[in-house]
């Protein structure tokens, strides 16, 4: 039985019925645009203090950034992108980080590119205890892995892999996600969130929050003006490192961003983390039969399942399912030979029906 969503939660969102494309891309709530629109308005109409009433949005988005994480305000730091904060964590840290050849390419251009760290390769494929194991030795100072798969929807295991990986740092990539996945995200050191998809707060929004043990093991290379003590005294000497995760602040965040990611991230909490993963696990469950019904094979492992469904169709192509998909209304993504489809809490079961509607034609 699915536990209750709140009407109110689903009554924000109005994508279209075949819109199954979240690990792509969320299509943001109505309270989201309204509250962007009214920031926006408001800078348009400056007076003394818009610049200050628009910034105390920084810190509603870090606070329910913070709650949903289980990290204290201290430990979380707006970010425009995943990638800028996993670049971030890159250029401060040293010795090895081991990580998956099979990631999705922002959680492996940080570690090659900054130089600082280097490389240990896991076995390709979605990260297990086992094969962080395997590669583990006394070099290894951080694991770095995707919550979630974007490959195949396998759900890391985090709890086990902090076991696993015991004092070293875990970072993780948690866009595919975070706030619609249950997971004991304190288990992480370092987790990392772009708010555009699953959070549905648009693009440039995103944190990072950091264990204590993060903040006293990386240095905070990526780091501006804004990340130290003292930012608004400009006295012409450089200043101390702020404490805390705002040592990895590079400049002032967009406000009216951070409004938008506060808003989406209090809308999850609406909801219920663990009532959304229940719906959409359900919506994934429904669409696998579907799937299945037609002769396609499921790529996901259901054990550790979470919102992404990849599949393909004996004998046609990925491009080709992909286009039938979409002369039915379904958006989806096909890419390396595969189909993926993500649904989210508001995706209805008439979406099932779209995707068995089209499917079925196809089948050998």
């Amino acid at each position: 039985m699915v536990t209750s969503i709140p009407p109110s939660y689903l009554a924000q969102f109005r994508e279209p019925v075949g819109y199954l494309d979240f690990a792509r891309f969320g299509p943001p709530a109505h309270a989201v645009v309204e509250l962007t629109a009214r920031l926006a308005e408001r800078a348009m109409t400056a007076g003394p203090s818009t610049v200050d009433d628009l910034m105390r949005q920084e810190a509603r988005a870090e606070a329910a950034a913070a709650r949903l994480c289980g990290a204290g305000a201290g430990n979380v730091v707006l970010l425009p992108n995943t990638s800028t904060g996993l670049f971030g964590m890159a250029l401060g840290l040293s010795g090895e980080v081991a990580v998956s050849p099979a990631e999705f390419p922002a959680n492996t251009y940080p570690w090659v590119r900054a130089g600082r760290a280097r490389v240990r390769w896991l076995r390709p494929g979605p990260v297990t205890p086992e094969s962080v194991r395997d590669a583990l030795s006394d070099e290894v100072t951080a694991v770095s892995v995707s919550a979630v798969d974007f490959h195949t929807g396998y759900r890391a295991d985090l709890a086990a892999l902090r076991e696993v990986v015991g004092d070293r740092l875990l970072v993780v990539d948690g866009i595919q996600g975070f706030g619609v996945v249950d997971e004991p995200w304190s288990a992480a050191d370092v987790v990392v969130v772009g708010g555009q998809k699953w959070l549905r707060a648009g693009w440039s929004t995103g944190f990072a929050a950091l264990s204590d043990r993060a903040l006293d093991r990386l240095s905070p290379v990526l780091s501006g003006w804004t990340g130290v003590v003292d930012p608004g005294v400009f006295d012409g000497a450089p200043h101390p490192v702020a404490p805390g995760a705002a040592a990895w602040s590079v400049t002032n965040p967009n406000p009216i961003a951070a409004g938008a990611l506060a808003t989406a991230l209090e809308l999850v909490e609406s909801a219920g983390v663990p009532a959304l993963h229940e719906r959409i696990v359900e919506r994934s469950d429904e669409l696998a039969e579907a799937v299945r019904s037609a002769g396609g094979t499921v790529a996901a492992p259901w054990a550790r399942r979470a919102g992404i469904l990849s599949f393909t169709l004996p004998g046609v192509p990925a491009q080709v399912v992909g286009r039938a998909l979409a002369r039915a209304g379904v958006t989806a993504t096909a890419r390396s030979g595969r189909v993926r489809l993500s649904p989210h809490a508001s995706t209805t079961a008439e979406a099932v029906a779209l995707v068995a509607a089209a499917l079925r034609p196809l089948r050998g």
